[in-house]
């Protein structure tokens, strides 16, 4: 399983279940079949940017910041950007972003995550996401959008079509 396979399977987990250490977000992944050592899963949470929030039975558990408040959403979103955005261009209703192999589904997790209103959907393979525009806008002036918001003095590739 690679990095971001495991990132999204940490995601899920936490949102599933109430994971209060490492040590149960370890074994929770070893019940899925995915072999880990604790160092792993503590670079894993702190990549993800896990907060410890109270839980159902009052016990503090692993949550995405999502639940966090809005600025600090917005600037994890921005430092995803930062870390794994190569390019961002444009065509009809759509923006294709570029990363890294390997880092498209975590940071199409984190747009996911931070549930921007003109954004219908993602949809991310290795090293690419793929980003539906709702019908409020285009894929052009979205990516200007995220251009501005999230990319502004980022050496980035564009190309609006």
């Amino acid at each position: 399983m690679n990095k971001s396979d495991r990132h999204a399977v940490i995601l899920r987990l936490v949102r599933e279940r109430e994971i209060a250490t490492q040590d149960e977000l370890a074994q929770a992944l070893h019940e899925l079949g995915h072999e880990v050592v604790q160092t792993t899963v503590s670079r894993d949470i702190t990549e993800l940017g896990l907060v410890k929030v109270r839980g159902s039975g009052g016990r503090l558990v692993y949550a995405p910041a999502a639940g966090a408040n809005g600025h600090r959403r917005q600037a994890q979103l921005a430092e995803a950007f930062k870390r794994w955005a190569l390019s961002c261009e444009s065509s009809g209703n759509l923006v294709v972003l570029t990363t890294p192999p390997g880092f498209a589904g975590a940071l199409a997790q984190e747009i996911d995550d931070a549930h921007l209103p003109r954004i219908l959907a993602t949809l991310a393979g290795e090293n690419t996401i793929l980003i539906v525009a709702d019908q409020s806008v285009t894929g052009a002036e979205l990516a200007e959008e995220l251009q501005v918001e999230f990319l502004a003095g980022l050496d980035i590739e564009s190309d609006k079509r």
